[in-house]
């Protein structure tokens, strides 16, 4: 494990080092208190540090303090050496961030056992933030697919809208259905199924830009959110998501497997902040629909917005043929 040994004593910090190497750490050194948080609060910096308490620039107490007030970042597990012994003094450094203390000159053994003290709590956290995260990605993300799941997409959709409404910009919905599914499931079984939704899944996310956020919104239908789309772009961005999934068959157990996919699309280009979502989710999927009616493997686009009484769909047909209103 990496550790940084602080002391201003070049003869102190010199045999600090040749032990600690021979016991197996990988050492790096500072020779200031400004040094040394510098090198605790970059990123992949060390995660235990031996910090003398006096030193120029920043005293062991002081590089505490820097290193606790990141945000973000792994803990490091801090050990002031120090020759002061007065309760008062200890009291001070544990307050100000160390872990632990231990009076120079040290004893090896005890040096070393109270390193592995460390590691165990540096274990220890890593175990917690793993599992945390592990949670974390169960609770907003599809297991099948990894997209968001569900209340993922919405949330993301909410935090979208009123992203727009702020600044003023249009947002578009593709709501995604794979064509005649459960033909896939039926004929070839459900474990080729899966194969099915997890390489579409993993081509949609390829055909959107970074930012935008595609969801599992249901069985093999998925949301997907572009924000900053607007009219304009959104016919093209939605045909360009159809063609990805169709352009090749999708290798599965069962050999080769060709789907296609119907899209609907709307655009909101002034989005009430207060509208429920259910409002645009509902015209998406009215679009989606005339999309399927109108033979499937076809995006329909709304460009109707929430409030008008009217509204006007358009079926792109993937053979070039001119918008069909429905």
């Amino acid at each position: 494990m990496k550790i940084l040994v602080a002391d201003d004593d070049r003869i102190s910090l010199r045999l600090m080092e040749r032990m600690l190497k021979r016991n197996g750490y990988d050492v790096c050194t500072a020779e200031d208190g400004l040094q040394a948080a510098s090198m605790l609060c970059a990123e992949g910096g060390p995660r235990l540090a031996l910090i003398d308490w006096m030193m120029p620039g920043l005293d062991g107490p002081s590089v505490c303090r820097e290193v606790r007030k990141r945000q973000d970042g792994s803990y490091v597990y801090i050990m002031l050496l120090t020759s002061k012994q007065l309760s008062e003094d200890v009291v001070n450094g544990l307050q100000a961030g160390a872990d632990d203390y231990l009076t120079k000159p040290c004893n090896p053994a005890e040096l070393e056992a109270r390193l592995r003290s460390g590691q165990r709590i540096l274990r220890l956290e890593d175990n917690l933030i793993n599992a945390r995260e592990e949670m974390r990605q169960k609770a907003t993300h599809d297991e099948l697919t990894t997209l968001w799941n569900r209340s993922a997409i919405l949330a993301s959709l909410k935090s979208e809208i009123s992203r727009s409404v702020r600044d003023n910009s249009p947002l578009s919905l593709l709501l995604v259905d794979i064509d005649h599914f459960k033909r896939v499931n039926d004929s070839s079984g459900h474990l080729v199924g899966d194969e099915v939704l997890r390489e579409v899944s993993t081509r949609l996310l390829h055909a959107v830009r970074g930012h935008d956020a595609v969801g599992r919104y249901g069985g093999e239908e998925f949301l997907i959110v572009l924000g900053g789309c607007g009219s304009r772009d959104v016919r093209a961005r939605s045909e360009q998501v159809q063609s990805r999934i169709g352009e090749f068959a999708i290798a599965t157990a069962a050999g080769p497997t060709s789907v296609s996919i119907s899209v609907g699309a709307i655009t909101i280009e002034h989005p009430d902040g207060l509208a429920p979502v259910e409002i645009y989710l509902k015209q998406v999927d009215e679009a989606l629909y005339r999309a399927k009616a109108a033979g499937r493997n076809q995006v329909a686009y709304s460009n109707d917005l929430v409030g008008c009484s009217s509204q006007l769909i358009s079926v792109l047909s993937t053979d070039g043929r001119a918008p069909i209103p429905i």
